[in-house]
C-alpha cells in the first residue's frame, strides 16, 4: 500500500499497529559487511520509548527490538534487515467506549473518510507508536553516517514560552525535554507540568543539525536535499512547520544580508541552512520543525459521531502532555534516512 515505504537506495517499509501485536520496519539497500548489533537499534528505540519521566506517557513499552533477518555474526549481509518490537503494554478498553467518536486533533475522522474503516485503538498506524519502525533503521542509518564522520543532533529549541538561548550539544541527554540549553530545560519542565496539571498539552520547536555532511549531497529540481528532508520530517504526525537555516526570518532581511558570501576559506554565513539548490554544500545542515500540541487532552471536546451527530469527548488513556522531548530522536532517524540514502546515490554519481 502506498506510503509506507520510504527512500530509494537505503529503503524502509513499516508495518503494524498501535495496539496490535507489534510493529516493525524492513530495511533495504544497508551496504554489506557494516558491524551493527540489537544494541545499536537498542540505544536509539531507549530515547522514543514511554516512560521515561514524569512529563511522558506513562505506557510502559520496553520497546526491545530484535532482528529477524539481514545481519550474520555481527555484520551485515547486504539483504533486506527485518525488525519486529512486540507491543506489550497495549490498554484497548479505554477506546471502545470512543470507537464510534472522532476524537479532536487525530487523523480518525480522515482515515474514516479515506478508508470507510479505522482501527479506534489508539489510532492504529496513524499512532505515535508507529514512529519506533523509524528510530530503529534510523540507528542503522547513523551507524552507516558514522563511517563518513557524519553526526545528527536534536534537541527543544522551545517548549510553549521558554526558548534555549546557550546552546550546548553535551547538554541534550543531560534533562528530560533534551534541551540544549540547563537553564532553559528548567523552565521548559515546568511549562510542560503546568499544561499536564490543567489535563492540556504544549508543542514546541526542534531544531536538527547535521555536522560532517559533505558538499554534493541531493539532486537537481525535485530530488532536492532540503525537500526531501522536508518530507521526511513533516511525515511524522505531529509536524506542522519547518524552515532551514534562517528560514521564516529572511523575510525580514534583504539579500544582502541574507546572502552567505564565500572567502577563499569557505563561506563567511550559514543562512541557507547548509543547502543551496537543493544540494549540500558542506557546512552544518540546519532545519528546525514546528510540533503541535499533544492531540489527546483529557479536556471535554466537542466532536461528531460516525453518524455526524453532534457529541462531547474526553480522551482518556496515557499520553505525552508534550511530545517534543519523545520526537527528537524520531527527527533524528528520519534526516539520518535521508542523509544516509543522498549519501549512497551520490557514490553512483561520483565515486571519488
Amino acid at each position: 500500500m502506498p506510503g509506507n515505504s520510504f527512500g530509494n537506495i537505503f529503503k524502509i517499509t513499516s508495518w503494524g499497529e498501535s495496539h496490535g501485536p507489534a510493529i516493525g520496519v524492513v530495511v533495504e539497500g544497508c551496504p554489506h559487511g557494516m558491524k551493527l548489533s540489537v544494541s545499536d537499534l537498542q540505544k536509539e528505540l531507549d530515547r522514543r520509548r514511554p516512560g521515561q519521566s514524569a512529563i511522558s506517557t506513562q505506557r510502559a513499552e520496553d520497546d526491545k527490538a530484535e532482528i529477524l533477518s539481514g545481519v550474520f555474526e555481527g555484520k551485515t549481509t547486504g539483504m533486506p534487515i527485518s525488525i519486529i518490537i512486540k507491543n506489550k503494554d497495549a490498554d484497548s478498553s479505554r477506546y471502545e467506549k470512543m470507537k464510534s467518536l472522532f476524537r479532536p486533533g487525530h487523523a480518525d475522522f480522515a482515515y474514516q473518510e479515506k478508508y470507510g474503516i479505522r482501527d479506534y485503538r489508539g489510532g492504529g498506524r496513524s499512532s505515535g507508536r508507529e514512529t519506533a519502525a523509524r528510530a530503529a533503521p534510523g540507528a542503522i542509518a547513523k551507524v552507516l553516517l558514522a563511517k563518513s564522520g557524519i553526526k545528527i543532533y536534536a534537541f527543544a529549541m522551545r517548549i510553549g514560552t521558554v526558548t534555549a538561548d546557550k546552546i550546548n550539544l553535551d547538554e541534550i541527554e543531560n534533562n528530560a525535554v533534551r534541551c540544549a540549553d540547563k537553564n532553559a530545560a528548567k523552565g521548559m519542565e515546568k511549562e510542560i507540568l503546568k499544561a499536564k496539571e490543567a489535563s492540556d498539552s504544549i508543542g514546541g520547536v526542534v531544531e536538527i543539525i547535521v555536522k560532517g555532511c559533505p558538499a554534493g549531497l541531493g539532486d537537481p529540481v525535485f530530488d532536492k536535499l532540503d525537500a526531501d528532508l522536508a518530507k521526511a520530517l513533516v511525515s511524522i504526525g505531529a509536524v506542522k512547520g519547518i524552515e532551514f537555516g534562517s528560514g521564516f526570518s529572511s523575510v525580514n532581511m534583504n539579500g544582502s544580508e541574507n546572502n552567505d558570501e564565500i572567502s577563499s576559506k569557505g563561506f563567511l554565513s550559514n543562512n541557507s541552512g547548509g543547502i543551496l539548490g537543493g544540494i549540500s554544500t558542506g557546512q552544518d545542515i540546519v532545519m528546525r520543525i514546528a510540533v503541535k500540541p499533544t492531540a489527546s487532552i483529557a479536556k471535554e471536546q466537542k466532536t461528531v459521531d460516525i453518524n455526524n451527530k453532534n457529541a462531547k469527548i474526553t480522551v482518556e488513556g496515557r499520553h505525552d502532555p508534550c511530545i517534543v522531548p519523545r520526537i527528537i530522536p524520531v527527527a533524528e532517524a528520519m534526516v539520518s534516512l535521508v542523509i544516509a540514502d543522498k549519501l549512497l546515490m551520490q557514490r553512483c554519481v561520483r565515486d571519488d
